[in-house]
């Protein structure tokens, strides 16, 4: 297998929790329980019980639904963890760019660096627009975001979508140098692949086989070479491990059995991402899975009948889904993002089983963007 080329060559990856902002979190999947409501108890409880377990990162998703704003929950839990960073879901044109640069410098600070971004390029709330719009807007917000991070006194911009004109940048000097906060971004249009390719630091996928996924990564190892840049692959799964295989399938099937398929439908539609590319070829994976949902071995689609978006698990015994996370490491993965239902308890099993028999690492501080002790405005920068 040819392998693509990647930014961090060390064979570690980042391991990653989700945190349920969104209404994302059940028992049985697609039957609300008010225990797991994305209420600021509960979210927080997940983000500081994956920070005590030592996951190195947590991704904090956006959405138009009853939740939390992954941007101001960030700041709350920035100062209750301790050694966590969030990966804050940003859609972009939703704030004032210069005005979203501060609010992330705000963050970095409190966080002291532990803070990523992962950047949406989906419709607003209430809003509809081309791709070609969408990609284009979110393309310029991440040039100014990283011109304002990068320059020294004022910054003049005349682009398409903004036009302005600020006598300084150091309202949005983050805490992390080099760059600022690294960008995670996903998709598989070839819009928003060109967009990751130009921009971004970590390519995030959805699951998919192996064969797929390791094409994918060689054409954007290609494309991202073409703007003279390297990036980093990720991918956004579930879980569901126990200690037999048996076990975990029991779990899968338990899951999804008081599932009602129209009311599933309806929590896949009300995603602003629900018709996307990428939520497309999710649903075209699982038209093709066995009958008991798998699209390949330990690969089980069936999250996909009430969540838009990432829709896989894998599912297995602790050595089975070990030995499928090490078969991604070879290609070349140096990111993952998990996630199960309920997230708390999943979050625990998959610390107890696989999480110390992993090679792990941090990659803001791999790239050099988290230093010890840096000058900036708002640390020990001259006060102007």
């Amino acid at each position: 297998m040819t392998l693509p080329a990647i930014r961090t060559a060390a064979r570690a990856a980042e391991i990653a929790w989700f945190a349920a902002l969104c209404g994302d979190d059940y028992e049985f999947l697609g039957v609300p329980d008010d225990r797991l409501r994305s209420s600021y108890e509960h979210c927080g409880d997940l983000v500081r019980r994956a920070d005590a377990l030592g996951y190195q990162n947590i991704l904090l998703p956006s959405g138009w639904i009853a939740g939390q704003d992954p941007m101001a929950f960030a700041a709350a839990m920035a100062v209750q963890t301790k050694q966590i960073s969030q990966l804050i879901a940003l859609r972009m044109g939703e704030v004032w760019p210069p005005m979203l640069a501060r609010a992330i410098a705000t963050v970095d600070h409190i966080a002291q660096g532990r803070l990523t971004l992962n950047i949406i390029s989906s419709d607003l709330p209430g809003q509809k627009e081309s791709n070609e719009d969408r990609y284009a807007r979110s393309s310029e917000i991440i040039q100014i975001l990283q011109k304002l991070w990068s320059t020294d006194g004022p910054l003049e911009w005349r682009g398409r979508f903004y036009d302005f004109n600020l006598p300084t940048c150091d309202p949005a000097k983050p805490f992390q140098q080099n760059g600022g906060p690294l960008l995670y971004f996903g998709g598989i249009s070839p819009l928003a692949q060109e967009l990751c390719a130009k921009h971004c630091d970590v390519f995030l996928m959805w699951p998919e086989t192996e064969d797929r996924l390791a094409a994918t990564m060689r054409d954007m190892s290609a494309l991202a070479a073409k703007h003279g840049r390297t990036i980093d692959f990720g991918l956004r799964i579930h879980l569901i491990v126990r200690e037999t295989e048996a076990e975990a399938r029991v779990a899968a099937k338990r899951l999804i059995s008081r599932l009602d398929l129209a009311k599933g439908a309806a929590i896949r539609a009300q995603s602003l991402d629900a018709k996307s590319a990428g939520v497309r070829r999710q649903d075209e994976l699982r038209a093709k899975a066995d009958a008991d949902l798998f699209i390949e071995p330990h690969v089980w689609s069936g999250i996909g009948l009430a969540r838009s978006g990432c829709a896989s698990a894998l599912v297995g015994d602790p050595d089975q889904v070990l030995a499928k996370l090490n078969r991604y490491m070879d290609m070349g993965m140096r990111a993952f993002i998990f996630s199960g239902y309920p997230h708390a308890e999943e979050c625990e099993l998959f610390a107890k089983h696989l999480l110390p028999r992993l090679p792990t690492c941090r990659l803001h501080e791999v790239q050099g963007r988290r230093v010890a002790n840096p000058v900036t405005p708002l640390t020990a920068g001259a006060r102007r």
